[in-house]
């Protein structure tokens, strides 16, 4: 293989890239059930989301957001498991309230009758967050959102509100 064909390739692997930058926590038993929303509405996604939650250490980033355009194209930096994770890329439907994105899979748990409110997880319990809109979450939201973590088998012990 010549040196410009091996070049090339690495390129356009790093494009790609994005799982190996993911923190590797154990916020919820690989292998335990998971339920993403049946009912989720994908066209109510449009706008600016807020991190209001997540699971990991104290410290080492602030909450971050995602931007959803129309059609479903985001951008992203979130804090998860203490570290500043970014990406972007279309969101691309996998299943009933479950997306693809920059290598990653974002199952949304739960979305308020308002789609104020997202909690999305992921089956391997890498990561789980909470989104808002608008900035800061009511109390009552912020415990909806909790029981539906815990109900999926994640560790709230390691979850902060942000």
């Amino acid at each position: 293989m010549s040196r410009l064909t091996l070049l090339a390739a690495l390129l356009l692997a790093a494009c790609g890239a994005g799982p190996a930058d993911l923190p590797q926590g154990a916020y919820r038993p690989k292998g335990g059930q998971v339920y993403s929303s049946a009912v989720f509405d994908a066209a109510r996604l449009p706008g600016r989301w807020q991190q209001v939650g997540a699971f990991g250490p104290e410290g080492g980033c602030k909450p971050g957001g995602v931007d959803i355009k129309p059609g479903g194209k985001a951008a992203f930096r979130l804090c998860l498991g203490g570290r500043d994770i970014r990406g972007a890329g279309q969101l691309q439907p996998v299943g009933p309230g479950r997306f693809a994105i920059a290598g990653q899979e974002w199952w949304v748990l739960w979305a308020d009758g308002d789609y104020r409110t997202l909690v999305i997880g992921t089956p391997s319990g890498a990561f789980g967050f909470v989104l808002n809109r608008g900035g800061g979450i009511s109390s009552d939201r912020l415990t909806a959102a909790r029981e539906i973590l815990e109900w999926n088998g994640y560790d709230l012990s390691q979850f902060r509100p942000m």
